[in-house]
Formats: structure tokens, C-alpha cells, sequence
């Protein structure tokens, strides 16, 4: 019996020195709440407990792009526009999950005096170009019969819009939270002129990961996911609610009561959400018709020559197989 039992015991005993040695999954992540919310899984010990290493790397949100296009993480948390783009540069991708929607944090916000978009002819707008609140403009634009040459667009670090629109070089700015809600608070008589709650599925959040890692790491980067879903749980349970807003709000330096007011700017997905976002379809409740939509933003702005294929990006195999 001893003798049989050895072999099992040198097996097992492998594997448990093989994942002790294995590097952690590196993933980059950033201010905005559909990323933060990975740090209730850091602060309650999930990922060693769904027994893999991970190590969260802290960035500005173009910084994090920035590093896993030059292979420095494993993964990021980005938008899926974003992450063609990404691609179209090299650094190609496998999104295995979909993480939220922007449901009103991203915003285009009006200095005093500034009521609607259409005051804004002839204006200036500071934002981060060719990023998404670029597109969320346009599609604001849109909307109340305008186009972009009817603006002038002045490139400004999101972190930087609350102190432009507070200076009045600009008539407005776009910004995600917390940049939105702080231009707002900072800046007396300031509005929300147009917000991503006016175009739902515009703006998708996704854990985008190297290919490679992928290939390597399958069953670690499906425990992963499992892990973040369990954090949208934890976050949309009224019970578990104000623990998962007060994690979060600190991480980012916000007042509590402040964060929990904008955590509904963001629609977090839950896991039956995510499949569901994951068919295919033409809409902006589909994940292929959000991209379809980025791809266009993309290309018409210059932002890369060669269309990027959306389905050549999305790898919804992992969130089908979680329960």
C-alpha cells in the first residue's frame, strides 16, 4: 500500500512546489470602479484562496496601457476600445472577461453658464484625445445635431480636467470618476452636460491578457475571473455593500459617502450579465457591437490604418465555462 501511496505523494508534492514557484499573474489596473473593485479580492485574501498568485499593479489608467504593451504585466484592466488599439500597435490581446459598463461616470461636464452641448459650438473641450471620452463627445455631439468640427478640442490628462475646467480655458471637459465627480465638486455651477448613462454599452470595461500568459495560465486566469465576479457580488450585496465601497473609496483617496454616490455611475457585470454580453450582436448590449463601434472611432480618427477585428480579440470561452 506504502509503496502505491509513493508515487501520489511525489506528484502531489510537485505540484504544490511548482505553484509555490510559479510567478504570480501580473495585472495593471486603475481609478476607475470597475477596476478598483479587484482590491476587495486583495484586501480579503480571495485569489490566494482560489489558489493562485496574483500580484495588482497600481497605475494611471495610460500608464498601465502603456506597460503591457511593453509585456512589463500580464494583463490590464482597459476599455475594449482601448485595447484594439493596443493591438493595432503590437501588443495584441485575449479579453477573457468583461468587467462593466460605464452607466454615467464617464461625463462631459459644463463650466458656469454652460447648459447643454449645444452651447458648447464654437468652444473648447479638454479631454484625453482618441481616448473614450473622445468618443463619448462625439456621440454627444451626435445626439443634438452637431459634429466635431463644430468644437475645438484641447488634449488634457484626465486627471488634470477638474483644475482645466476650474481655470475657464475651457468651456467643458470629459472625464471618467472619480475626475468627473471632482470637477464637479471643485468647480461651483458646473453640470454634467452629457453622461455615458445617455449611451449604455458605449464605453465597455475588460481584462484584456496577453496571449501567452493565457496560453501558459489558462485555469489560473479562469480562477481569476471567478474572483472578480465574486467581487461585483460582494459589491452589489446590500449586506456586503458599504464594506466593498469603503475598500474601494480608500484605495482611490475619496470620501466614502462621496464614492458610494457614484459606485451606479458604473454598471458592474455580473457574471450572467457577462454572458450575456458576450453574444453576438450589432447593438451596444453586445460586446461585439461595442467594439464594432470603437474599431469605426478609431479608424476615422487615425488613431491605426488597419481595421482591428473584434471577434479576433474576444475570448468569451472562459466566462461561458464559469457557474
Amino acid at each position: 500500500m506504502k509503496a502505491k501511496l509513493l508515487p501520489c505523494l511525489v506528484l502531489l508534492l510537485t505540484g504544490l512546489l511548482f505553484n509555490a514557484n510559479a510567478a504570480p499573474l501580473k495585472v495593471g489596473y486603475s481609478d476607475w470602479p470597475g477596476y478598483t473593485v479587484l482590491e476587495v479580492a486583495k484586501q480579503k485574501g480571495w485569489f490566494k484562496e482560489a489558489g493562485i498568485e496574483v500580484e495588482l499593479v497600481w497605475f494611471d489608467y495610460l500608464p498601465s496601457l502603456d506597460a503591457f504593451s511593453a509585456g512589463k504585466i500580464d494583463a490590464v484592466t482597459c476599455v475594449a476600445t482601448d485595447a484594439l488599439v493596443n493591438g493595432a500597435n503590437g501588443a495584441k490581446s485575449k479579453i477573457i472577461a468583461l468587467l462593466d459598463y460605464s452607466d454615467g461616470s464617464d461625463a462631459i461636464v459644463g463650466k458656469p453658464g454652460i447648459e447643454s452641448i449645444k452651447d458648447l459650438k464654437g468652444q473648447k473641450v479638454g479631454l484625453e484625445l482618441t481616448l473614450v471620452e473622445h468618443l463619448l463627445l462625439l456621440k454627444a455631439l451626435e445626439v443634438n445635431g452637431m459634429k466635431q468640427s463644430d468644437v475645438e478640442l484641447v488634449n488634457t490628462p484626465t486627471n488634470e480636467t477638474p483644475q482645466t475646467l476650474a481655470s475657464g480655458k475651457v468651456a467643458a471637459i470629459g472625464a471618467w470618476y472619480p475626475s468627473s465627480g471632482q470637477a464637479l465638486k471643485q468647480v461651483a455651477g458646473s453640470k454634467k452636460l452629457f453622461s455615458s448613462a445617455e449611451a449604455k454599452g458605449l464605453i465597455y470595461d475588460v481584462l484584456a491578457v496577453n496571449p501567452t500568459s493565457y496560453a501558459k495560465n489558462k485555469e489560473s486566469w479562469s480562477k481569476f475571473t471567478a474572483v472578480f465576479y465574486k467581487c461585483v457580488d460582494y459589491l452589489l450585496d446590500e449586506k456586503t455593500k458599504d464594506d466593498a465601497v469603503k475598500i474601494m473609496a480608500a484605495k482611490v483617496g475619496a470620501e466614502v459617502a462621496d464614492y458610494a454616490s457614484n459606485v451606479p455611475g458604473t454598471h458592474f457585470l455580473t457574471l450572467k450579465e457577462a454572458k450575456a454580453a458576450y453574444k453576438k450582436g450589432e447593438g451596444l448590449d453586445s460586446i461585439y457591437g461595442s467594439m464594432a463601434v470603437g474599431n469605426k472611432f478609431n479608424l476615422d480618427n487615425k488613431v491605426y490604418k488597419d481595421s482591428q477585428k473584434p471577434e479576433s480579440y474576444l475570448t468569451p470561452s472562459v466566462v461561458e465555462a464559469l457557474k
